[in-house]
């Protein structure tokens, strides 16, 4: 049960969630959009969102910025939050435009809005968990989706509430957030992507 909750939250991890969201939003579009440009996009957003935050934070480690993946306290997130942003601005600027769908644009805002309310919490002394933060802005995207589109996705919603507890389990397990942080993460995450659905939906 140990390495399984563990596995939790690799599994989920935040740098994931947001490919996550753009996979499934290019799966469930009734738009005709050339796989050459869902292709171009996916590897971009996976080097941009993914790859290059693990080179940062390796470079932070070595740095001695960071000690651990965990980011255990709230001065060891405030480099990686400020690297993070600037990932997400360039994101904004060059790969997912409003012109090229709106849906991804404002829910990589919403990721945005997120990060720069948990570097807020940090810059306070509290340490919101980043995970629930992610993982719940992708559920409120999906259900938007869901709308938007006029699509049944109902069991994807099941398996979205599950997985939040999961990882909710997770963080608590490994005695990486109380309860507080976890409730505080979701709002972090749904909030701005609930807010920002007035802009396309």
């Amino acid at each position: 049960m140990d390495k399984l909750l563990k596995s939790i939250s690799y599994i989920f991890h935040p740098l994931i969630m947001p490919l996550l969201g753009v996979i499934f939003y290019f799966s469930k579009s009734p738009r005709y959009i050339p796989i050459e440009v869902i292709q171009a996009k996916l590897i971009s957003l996976f080097i941009l969102t993914f790859m290059l935050p693990v080179l940062l934070y390796f470079l932070l480690k070595t740095l001695g910025k960071v000690k651990t993946i965990n980011l255990q306290t709230t001065k060891e997130r405030i480099y990686p939050l400020i690297l993070n942003c600037i990932v997400i601005l360039l994101v904004l600027q060059r790969i997912i435009t409003p012109s090229q769908g709106l849906e991804l644009y404002f829910f990589f805002v919403g990721i945005l809005l997120s990060n720069m309310a948990c570097f807020l919490l940090v810059i306070m002394k509290f340490k919101a968990s980043i995970h629930m933060i992610a993982v719940s802005g992708v559920f409120m995207f999906f259900i938007a989706l869901s709308i938007h589109f006029s699509i049944n996705i109902n069991g994807t919603l099941a398996l979205m509430a599950i997985i939040i507890g999961a990882v909710a389990t997770s963080r608590l397990h490994l005695k990486a957030h109380t309860y507080k942080e976890l409730i505080m993460g979701v709002f972090v995450g749904a909030i701005p992507q609930l807010t920002l659905v007035n802009y396309w939906l």
